[in-house]
């Protein structure tokens, strides 16, 4: 079978790539750039724990010393301490204990919220040349730079796709090249070459947020905590989030138009926000500065026939620290499994649709919320009037709100649930109900230590990305030899079952889960949200939630040949970059 061909190699595209090689399926890669990737230290990502794991998993996450876990949160107004958050952080702080400056906020603080896993915030180009270099070690991976995709044609087996040259005006290269993929995905960003060519809208609204941006060197009263100011003394709102090496990135909200930010004016700002924090302005380096705009935009269709949309190409956000990078890899970890189920297996068309089902509705919750909370967050009129009707279980009023934006809980921030992917199996049951657990169908699960037949050990979260998983719920194996387990109870029955099933699925047994009882058993996806959970070793139950998972037996297109399986990919590999 033909690779799947990826138009843009920003992070989601080399992401999705990446993801889509590991699992045994060729792509090539359409780069319009160099290959070279620009520094700019104050164009920085903010990564939640499941896509900085998805990150993990492909080994790409950034080294120590390449990005910071904040230790924690905390929001000020004016001069006054409104809220602090406590990350649970899984490394020592390189600044040790923290003690407060003489600045704002110094003062008497109350208790500081728990909250889970801290977010990763590391330089964007950092991310980028991780996963170039990752790529550049993948046999079945082909990375083509200098080439702009100019047409697109589809049919009932695979897509067809034009590129010409970048700066290249020999006559090899002048008629440009044709590229044969069994599917193909943009990822070319915000001007999506892919979308125009498939006549796919991207409404939405431009300017919602502008912000002044700066990179610089300095120490600032809370080391390893990010910090939001309302009303500081001068106006306005700045936030400051840890970089290694002492470095921060600062982004003051300006008007979303006429106001022209020069390099004096930024420097001011500078001044006299640390001046505000410090009780003087300290010494510092400026590293790099910019201008971020926000744009809300989301595609009208996300799949069409065998080309999909991923990225910046099918949705912008980034509004009250919603992160437009994180649902670009979303996107990717949710795409990459589904394309490589259909590209070893072939596809229904429900697995294919469930992309868009799953991802645009979750995209578009996001996007919602957010401009449902610009008028009230970014204006004078009175919130408590009108926050019973807008995005329900928010309390503490908007600085709150705003909060859980950026650590990620709440409506702008918390982890998206397929509640309603077609991906979901029936609740009905052959023999008896479904198990409550706390986790809901679609939701992402949590991350408990499990244990493989062999006897390794590792985090749930640890052992996604491949193919399914099947998880028992069996207490006391932690304390029980392997080979006492191994053979007792519903272990033999349900590695048969598993064995047994349409697709390949890994069987792992946890000590307990939040709300399961013993014997229950969780079907898991491999981007880590929960198909189904029953009781007990039910063969036709769990035969019918995997057949569910994957959309479906599979229907051969018409007038198609034997499809590649998994062992002929060497044979695929070797024609990844088929050209006619």
């Amino acid at each position: 079978m033909d690779p799947v061909i990826i138009v843009g190699a920003g992070p989601v595209g080399l992401s999705l790539a990446l993801a889509l090689v590991r699992r045994q399926v060729p792509v090539v890669v359409l780069d319009e750039g160099t290959g070279q990737d620009e520094v700019r230290p104050a164009r920085t990502v903010v990564l939640r724990p499941d896509t900085a794991g998805f990150l993990e998993r492909m080994g790409c996450a950034p080294a120590p010393g390449e990005g910071t876990l904040w230790t924690g949160w905390r929001t000020l107004r004016r001069r006054k301490l409104l809220h602090r958050t406590e990350f649970a952080c899984t490394h020592e702080s390189p600044s040790g204990r923290h003690e407060l400056g003489a600045g704002v906020g110094a003062g008497d603080e109350p208790g500081a919220d728990a909250a889970g896993e801290s977010p990763l915030h590391c330089p964007q180009h950092v991310l980028t040349r991780r996963l170039r270099a990752a790529l550049a070690k993948e046999s079945l991976a082909e990375v083509v730079t200098g080439s702009r995709l100019g047409i697109l044609e589809q049919d009932e087996n695979g897509v067809t796709a034009h590129t010409r040259s970048i700066g290249d005006a020999t006559a090899e290269r002048s008629a440009g090249i044709w590229w044969r993929g069994s599917y193909l995905v943009g990822c070319d960003g915000p001007r999506s070459t892919v979308r125009k060519l498939l006549d796919v809208r991207f409404p939405g609204r431009t300017a919602v947020e502008r912000h002044a941006v700066a990179a610089l060197r300095a120490e600032l009263p809370w080391p390893d905590e990010a910090v939001l100011h309302r009303s500081p003394p001068r106006g306005g709102e700045v936030l400051a989030r840890p970089l290694p090496g002492g470095r921060w990135r600062m982004d003051w909200l300006v008007p979303p138009r006429g106001e022209l930010v020069t390099p004096e004016a930024l420097v001011t700002r500078v001044r006299d926000t640390l001046a505000g924090w410090c009780g003087h302005t300290p010494p510092y380096e400026l590293l790099d500065t910019g201008v971020h705009t926000v744009h809300h935009r989301l595609a009208r269709r996300w799949r069409v026939g065998r080309a999909f949309l991923a990225g910046d190409a099918a949705h912008l956000l980034g509004a009250f620290g919603t992160q437009e990078l994180d649902e670009g890899l979303r996107d990717a970890d949710n795409l990459a499994w589904k394309l490589s189920l259909a590209w070893h297996h072939q596809a229904s068309e429900t697995l294919l649709d469930s992309y868009q089902a799953e991802r645009r509705t979750a995209v578009g919750a996001r996007l919602r919320a957010a401009d449902q909370a610009l008028p009230l967050l970014r204006s004078n009129s009175s919130w408590p009037a009108v926050r019973r009707s807008l995005l329900p279980g928010t309390s503490g009023g908007a600085d709150a709100l705003l909060t859980d934006g950026h650590v990620g809980t709440g409506p702008l921030g918390a982890l998206p649930t397929y509640a309603r992917s077609p991906l979901t199996p029936s609740a009905t049951s052959s023999s008896g109900g479904v198990p409550q657990v706390a986790t809901a169908p679609g939701a992402p699960v949590d991350d408990v230590p499990v244990t493989a037949p062999d006897g390794s050990t590792a985090r749930l979260r640890d052992r996604l990305g491949g193919d399914l998983l099947v998880v028992l719920v069996a207490p006391g194996t932690g304390v029980w030899e392997r080979r006492h387990w191994l053979g007792a109870g519903l272990m033999p029955r349900l590695a048969a079952a598993v064995s047994a099933l349409p697709v390949r699925a890994e069987l792992l047994v946890t000590e307990g889960y939040p709300g399961a009882a013993a014997h229950t058993v969780l079907v898991v996806r491999p981007d880590g949200h929960l198909v189904a959970a029953m009781s007990g070793v039910r063969t036709a139950d769990l035969h019918a939630c995997v057949d569910a998972a994957r959309g479906g037996s599979p229907v051969p297109p018409q007038g198609a040949g034997s499809g590649a399986r998994a062992d002929d990919t060497a044979q695929s590999a070797g024609s990844a970059s088929a050209r006619r």
